[in-house]
């Protein structure tokens, strides 16, 4: 009787799994990268270790061990598992922090993002699993940089980040005066502007520039009203670049973020990277790589932009 007494105890445990996992209510959150790694026994303590977490990878199983698997699963040695999850994060990338579907994951962990060449014509449609979500708004990240900034040899160049890879990763260099906040301000403007090509209306930009942060959501309105001039009554001196920036966000949930630069986020060194290849290039490649820009940073793409 000893012996048989644990034999039943784990067929009912077994049965009680089994029960749970066909009808979805026992289900196991395994979390391989985010916060705190491991299996969760609920989507609250699961979501808590990847909400803007960079590059979060987790899923959803039926039963515990699937879930440690995904949880310990690494490449292997001839690396054939992580091409496989390369090419998988293309269609399956980033699914929104809602709860994941059982045959579901997020992106893996994120190899260098690579230049996109860039043209005239518009953008393909691009798939909407390939983005990175916060709930129903899709995130990118951008920044500007400017070496030398407010020297006569100074180069600006700027960089949007949309995930490992992705086909609208860009970095160019900013035509017309080259400062560091003009870059972050077009840095911004370009995302935007992509965004709009994909038919996407809900974003949350990370940025590192408080000053474009400030300036499109407080002091716009207020320079506005005032015919572009500051409180003091002085002209507004990237006036240009926030008419631009304003013009791009009308129609547009934009959801602005703020993140440390330089301090480890995936997304934001992507995005510096990026700038910083863009800032490296000639000051004609930038123009023909994204005409709206124009000579001073304020384009044709938007008609209205640019008018006063």
């Amino acid at each position: 009787m000893r012996r048989v007494a644990p034999l039943v105890r784990r067929i009912a445990q077994g049965a009680v799994r089994y029960s749970q996992g066909c009808c979805g209510m026992g289900m196991f959150y395994a979390v391989r990268r985010g916060r705190r790694t491991g299996v969760f026994s609920t989507w609250k303590e699961c979501r808590a270790q990847v909400d803007r977490f960079p590059a979060a990878r987790f899923k959803k199983f039926a039963t515990e061990d699937e879930a440690w698997a995904f949880v310990t699963k690494s490449s292997s040695p001839d690396g054939s598992e992580g091409k496989k999850d390369t090419q998988e994060s293309q269609v399956k990338a980033s699914k929104r922090l809602w709860e994941p579907l059982e045959d579901s994951e997020d992106r893996g962990t994120e190899p260098s993002a690579k230049l996109s060449k860039q043209n005239t014509e518009p953008a393909p449609p691009i798939s909407r699993n390939t983005f990175s979500y916060m709930g129903d708004s899709i995130i990118v990240y951008t920044d500007g940089c400017c070496s030398s900034n407010g020297r006569r040899r100074a180069r600006a160049g700027i960089g949007v980040y949309w995930g490992p890879s992705h086909p609208l990763n860009v970095g160019i260099r900013l035509p017309g005066r080259q400062t560091n906040q003009r870059a972050e301000i077009h840095a911004a403007c370009k995302a935007i502007e992509q965004a709009r090509a994909q038919n996407i209306s809900k974003l949350v930009l990370y940025t590192d520039s408080m000053f474009t942060i400030n300036g499109i959501t407080s002091w716009v309105p207020g320079w506005k009203k005032n015919g572009w001039r500051t409180s003091t009554g002085k002209e507004v001196i990237n006036k240009e670049d926030f008419m631009r920036l304003e013009g791009l966000t009308r129609g547009m949930d934009i959801q602005w973020m703020h993140i440390p630069g330089h301090s480890g986020f995936t997304g934001n060194e992507e995005a510096d990277r990026l700038a910083r290849e863009g800032a490296r290039q000639s000051e004609e490649s930038g123009v023909a790589q994204d005409p709206g820009l124009g000579s001073q940073g304020c384009g044709d793409l938007w008609p209205p932009v640019c008018a006063v």
